[in-house]
Parts: C-alpha cells; sequence; structure tokens
C-alpha cells in the first residue's frame, strides 16, 4: 500500500472511494460541501433522507455515478464539541476497515477536518496510516489462495492544507517505517515454530543486515557462548536439538562516540516450559514467546528505513525451551556471565535466564540505556490484562519516557514498583538467588531478578506478555510495541 499526502483539494481526486467527514445531526464538513456541490447535491439530498446522522465510528458508502469516481464515504464524527482524540481514532479504525474490505484499488482523504483540537495533522495521519496498515495486514503464507480475502487497496492520498504539508509528509514516512516494522515481527511471530527456530531468527537478523547497508550483524552460536560463559542461555536450550543464539544488529546512524541505546529482546522460539512442563491447552500459543525478539528485529527495520540519527543496538537472545534427558532440573544451579549464580526452581521461567546473560553481554556497548522486552509473565497479564505492557527499571528518566511514548503511540505501557523488599522472595539457600520468587507479585519479582544484572546503565523492563498477540478468533502476533518503541527512539532523536 503506497500512501501520498498532498494539498490538493479532494474534489480533484479521482480515487475510486474519496472519504470526508459528517458530523452529528447530519451536518457536513467543510471538505464534504466542497464535494457535494462537485456531485450536485447527492451528498446532502442522501442525508436529508435519515440515512445517516453522523454518529461517531459511523461510516456511509454513497454510490455517486460519476465514472471517474465511483464512490464517496461519508465518516461520522459524532458532536463538534466533543470530538476529540479518542473519537478521532475510532474514525480511523473505521476508515481502515472499510477501505481494506471494499474492492477499490485507491482513495483519497480529507484529512484536515479529521484532526481533533487536541492534536496536530501529523498525528492524524500518523493515527490513520497505523489503522490502515493494521486492517491491511495478513499472514497467508501457509494458506491456500482461495482461503485469503485479498486487499485490493493498493494507493492512498492523504489531503491536507497546504500549511500542513511538511509535518504530514514526515508523519507519513514515519508511521509507514513503523507500520513495516511492525508487521515485521508479526510475521515472525505468527510463522510455525517448525520453521522458526534460534537458528532461523538469527538468520532473518542476517537477512535484515544483507537489506540495510547500515546495520551490522553479529550472530554467536552454541560453541561461542560456551566460550563467553554465558550457562543461563545455554541451560534453557540443552533440552533442544535447536541450539540457541545470541544475535547483536548494530546500527550507527550518529557519532561513532555517541552511546548506543540498547534493546534486549527475548527470543524463546518455543516455550513448552521444560522439565516443568506447561499444561497442554493453547500451547501452540507458546510460539509467541519470541514476540520481544520480533519486536526488535521490527524497530531495528524501522530503524533502518527512517535512518534515525541515533545510535542503535538490537539484541536478540534465543533459544528453544524443551524437555529431553539434556534438559535442565529444577534444583540445577548454573553460573551465569556476570559470575552470580542461580538456582532453578522452575525451567518455566526461562525467559528471565536468556536475558540475564544478555544484560551481562550488552555493558561492551557502554550504552547510554538499555531496554529489554519479552512476554515474560502470565502475572503481568493477571495484574495488567491485555491493554498495557508493564514498565520497570532502575531509571527514572527512562521509564517516563517510555509511557510518553506509549501515550503518544496508543501502545501504553504502566509502570510497577521495584521496591528492594521484593527481592527477599529471590532467597536461595545454595546459590546467589532463585530463578522465581512464588506467586506473589510474580511479574514484580521477574523483573528483580533481571535488575540484578542491569546495575551498570539506565535500565527498563518491558513485559509484553498481555499485548504481544491475541488469542480466539483473532489469534495472532500484534506487533507491539514496536510503535512504543519507535515513538520513544523518535523522541531521543528530536531531543539531540
Amino acid at each position: 500500500m503506497k500512501f501520498s499526502v498532498t494539498a490538493a483539494p479532494i474534489t480533484q481526486s479521482k480515487a475510486a472511494l474519496r472519504v470526508v467527514g459528517i458530523v452529528r445531526k447530519r451536518k457536513l464538513t467543510e471538505a464534504a460541501e466542497a464535494l457535494d456541490a462537485v456531485l450536485g447535491g447527492v451528498l446532502s439530498g442522501t442525508l436529508k433522507a435519515g440515512e445517516s446522522d453522523g454518529d461517531a465510528g459511523s461510516a456511509l458508502l454513497i454510490p455517486t455515478n460519476v465514472k471517474a469516481v465511483p464512490g464517496t464515504v461519508l465518516i461520522g464524527l459524532g458532536p463538534r464539541k466533543e470530538y476529540n482524540a479518542k473519537s478521532a481514532r475510532k474514525a480511523c479504525g473505521t476508515i481502515a476497515r472499510l477501505l481494506t474490505e471494499r474492492p477499490g484499488a485507491s482513495a483519497a482523504l480529507a484529512i484536515a477536518e479529521l484532526v481533533p483540537p487536541d492534536q496536530d495533522p501529523g498525528w492524524l495521519v500518523h493515527t490513520l496510516v497505523a489503522a490502515l496498515g493494521d486492517a491491511a495486514y495478513r499472514f497467508s503464507t501457509y494458506k491456500g489462495k482461495e482461503d485469503v480475502k485479498p486487499v485490493r487497496l493498493q494507493k492512498v492520498d492523504l489531503h491536507v492544507n497546504e500549511d500542513q504539508l511538511e509535518d504530514a509528509r514526515q508523519a507519513c514516512l514515519q508511521a509507514e517505517a513503523i507500520v513495516a516494522g511492525s508487521n515485521h515481527a508479526r510475521d515472525l511471530g505468527n510463522t510455525p515454530p517448525n520453521d522458526l527456530y534460534p537458528e532461523a531468527l538469527a538468520e532473518s537478523a542476517v537477512n535484515l543486515a544483507k537489506h540495510y547497508r547500515k546495520l551490522k550483524v553479529t550472530v554467536l552460536d552454541e560453541k561461542d557462548l560456551e566460550e563467553l560463559g554465558a550457562n543461563a542461555i545455554l541451560a534453557v536450550g540443552r533440552g533442544s536439538e535447536r541450539p540457541p543464539r545470541l544475535v547483536a544488529l548494530e546500527y550507527r546512524g550518529a557519532n561513532k562516540d555517541e552511546a548506543p541505546i540498547v534493546l534486549v529482546g527475548k527470543g524463546i522460539t518455543f516455550d513448552t516450559g521444560g522439565i516443568s512442563l506447561k499444561p497442554g491447552e493453547a500451547m501452540d500459543e507458546m510460539k509467541y514467546d519470541m514476540c520481544g525478539a520480533a519486536s526488535v528485529l521490527g524497530v531495528m527495520k524501522a530503524v533502518a528505513e527512517l535512518k534515525l540519527p541515533l545510535n542503535v543496538v538490537g539484541v536478540v537472545t534465543s533459544a528453544e525451551n524443551m524437555p529431553d534427558g539434556r534438559a535442565a532440573r529444577p534444583g540445577d544451579i548454573v553460573k551465569t556471565l556476570s559470575g552470580q549464580t542461580v538456582e532453578i526452581l522452575n525451567t518455566d521461567a526461562e525467559g528471565r535466564l536468556v536475558l540475564c546473560d544478555a544484560l551481562t553481554w550488552v555493558e561492551r556497548f557502554k550504552p547510554k540505556a538499555v531496554i529489554d522486552i519479552a512476554t515474560l509473565t502470565g502475572a503481568c497479564i493477571i495484574a495488567l490484562g491485555h491493554q498495557t505492557s508493564a514498565v520497570l527499571g532502575n531509571n527514572a528518566d527512562l521509564i517516563d519516557a517510555l509511557k510518553k511514548a506509549g501515550t503518544a503511540s496508543h501502545d501504553r505501557a504502566w509502570e510497577l514498583p521495584l521496591w528492594e523488599e521484593y527481592q527477599e522472595q529471590l532467597k536461595s539457600n545454595f546459590a546467589d538467588m532463585a530463578n522465581i520468587g512464588g506467586r506473589p507479585a510474580g511479574a514484580i519479582t521477574a523483573a528483580c531478578f533481571l535488575a540484578r544484572y542491569a546495575e551498570n546503565y539506565p535500565w527498563a523492563h518491558l513485559d509484553i506478555a498481555g499485548v504481544a498477540w491475541k488469542s480466539g478468533k483473532e489469534k495472532g502476533a500484534t506487533g507491539r510495541p514496536v510503535p512504543l518503541l519507535m515513538h520513544y527512539l523518535l523522541d531521543q532523536a528530536a531531543a539531540k
């Protein structure tokens, strides 16, 4: 799908569908009135017949009997006094669903009048492009053509006022890159685990580096990890025929001496729980346990697309957690890369084990900040549901910046406490720490575990267990938190 931003009036568009707004009580917006005049009053006539009241989120498709322009879509904005970011987001969702379900190959949208008073045109463009990207996403690699409903929409023209043109174009470019990054993460997440295992995930990073010259890739295999002393990663992958990998993608968009922002993604390509075997119900969804790693690769793709003036390192720590005669057992003690020892009380708490070695390894980059992203705990879902990621860390400025980026992208994060008292739950009689702290505050104690490996730099942890994928009839990866992370990086670039 290609987007273009133009200051030409929408009345001049020859797109298959033109989209304009109506407000409550059947009142046409300015662009709709101009289009109505060109069409001989067909829009106002249809409204007078009572076809739509202009309720927020409503949509009405009107055939216009003009050969070059077969249809006009009226999008309800609700009462003008009540129109805000929430109703604008709702309108964008309606537009996206309608346009991606219709057979038209092109569409034109009047943007200026859809901008709510509390936002700017760039925000509306970004929101609309993101909604269209989400609605148009299909994962059909393993389906026959007859089972896939194609999206015919190929071209979208966004009509803005002249003074909005530059900001709207910049927002459109950014949104397109974020959609591409999110969709890349979704593709990786949705790929079945027989095709996406640690070596394959590493290969996907290698392919990104081949496509984008500014990306430098490093892949550590099991022999490298053994020489390094990354025993926690190795312990998780020991029960699988698919050996673990640690991958780094380095993007240098700023001075080489500038400290990079490092993103670390959990990449458990399938999680059976190991010896602490999970229940069988919905275990197929454990292919999504690598969505943290997928989001890191999606962000690196978007960063390279936008050529951000930052130094960013994306690290993927990947293993397959399987039970066999070589698998780690409850009661095993491993010495991590940091030199600290861990008593494994539950092999299903494996994500923190692959992450802890990676958090030690990234010290070599002398990072400005480190953010780890992981589908880490079911406890996070119990605490926060499927609406928001949890964020915890050791640096208030970093956490605040992530929360701000989450609000701006509508890919929100909510802070949980990381008080020292919670560390008591990780005590072990035999090692420096246990890998679990019991049922109370499970998402917090998991972050407490990671905090012990992130003491030498500003660090934040995103637990995305509740937002990384959907279950049920809409089952599939969401691409979150690529939008949150990209807004954070865009804010960092803008602040330079």
